[in-house]
């Protein structure tokens, strides 16, 4: 016959939620008002290339706005529809973002293509002064973000895109000087096929690390196999981990449920605060569904574990 026993150990990273907001907030306020600068600049130049790169900024500022609102709903508490809060909304935020970008950046290939192929007049001494400018405000938004919270992958998106407007603007701001300096109009989009390829290689790596974290994926230093394999070999009184799954909710929010099968004989609920303590001190699993199983042949069990975790235990 089989027991089961339920136990649920909860836990709450500190709130880091306010500072994020308040960052993100000062991030959209900055750079919109730096996209109505170049929108004016634009049209009093004449310049395409300063109209192009405020929209440009336009996509970033609905990017910061999205990461401001996730920021803001997964502070939400937690409800009966939605046990685990809207923590999560910061990560779809930030997936969102990543395809944005690689959106962007494919932008930014044909465009330069287009150039390349038939070079546009560009106004030197006027995209200098822009760019300058741009310059200033976007080593100030990405510092605000820079210095935020290093684990939410919500506000490594935003500034991911800000970083992108950076390597812009120091990118306008070069082809510029070429341009003035000797009349060379390809130095434009060459550069910003250059700017095109770091974005993306960020982008890639933003846009997989919240994917796996929404496909519930085992955390990279954390697997199935590694649990189902080390807590017998820990703990005298478990013969048998199974049923092993580890995901996360947010990064460095890790959670985890098992069972553990146990022999007859064995103190349950010193077992169960065995288990919890282990997985709290060498894992980091705070948050961790356990149920125990009662095993007539426990050391008839296999410690590996089945080939899949949904297998059954051996009877």
């Amino acid at each position: 016959m089989s027991h089961d026993h339920h136990h649920h150990s909860h836990h709450h990273a500190p709130h880091t939620g306010q500072d994020s907001q308040r960052r993100l907030l000062w991030a959209i306020l900055l750079t919109g008002g730096f996209m109505v600068a170049e929108v004016v600049g634009g049209i009093l130049s004449g310049s395409l290339a300063l109209l192009a790169d405020a929209g440009h900024m336009l996509t970033d500022t609905a990017a910061l706005t999205l990461a401001w609102f996730a920021a803001r709903i997964s502070r939400r508490p937690a409800d009966d529809k939605r046990s685990f809060g809207y923590h999560r909304v910061q990560i779809l935020a930030a997936f969102v973002n990543g395809l944005t970008l690689i959106a962007i950046v494919a932008w930014i290939l044909i465009e330069a293509i287009r150039r390349l192929l038939s070079p546009m007049e560009v106004m030197g001494s006027t995209m200098l002064a822009i760019a300058g400018l741009g310059l200033l405000v976007n080593v100030a938004v990405f510092a605000i973000l820079h210095f935020g919270d290093r684990d939410n992958l919500n506000i490594r998106g935003a500034a991911l895109h800000v970083l992108g407007d950076l390597l812009g603007s120091v990118a306008a701001i070069v082809a510029a000087l070429v341009i003035l300096a000797t009349g060379w109009m390809p130095i434009d989009p060459l550069l910003s096929v250059l700017v095109a390829m770091l974005i993306l290689r960020s982008a890639w790596r933003l846009t997989r690390e919240s994917g796996h974290i929404l496909l519930e994926g085992a955390p990279d230093d954390l697997d199935a196999a590694t649990l189902r394999r080390e807590i017998p070999e820990q703990l005298e009184a478990v013969c048998n981990v199974h049923h092993v799954h580890v995901w996360s909710l947010t990064p460095g929010r890790h959670l985890v449920s098992l069972h553990a099968a146990i022999d007859e004989g064995e103190d349950r609920q010193a077992t169960l605060v065995a288990i919890r303590s282990l997985l709290v001190e060498r894992y980091g699993l705070h948050h961790a569904t356990i149920q125990l199983e009662s095993r007539h042949h426990c050391a008839d069990e296999p410690v590996s574990g089945e080939t899949h975790d949904d297998a059954p235990p051996r009877p």
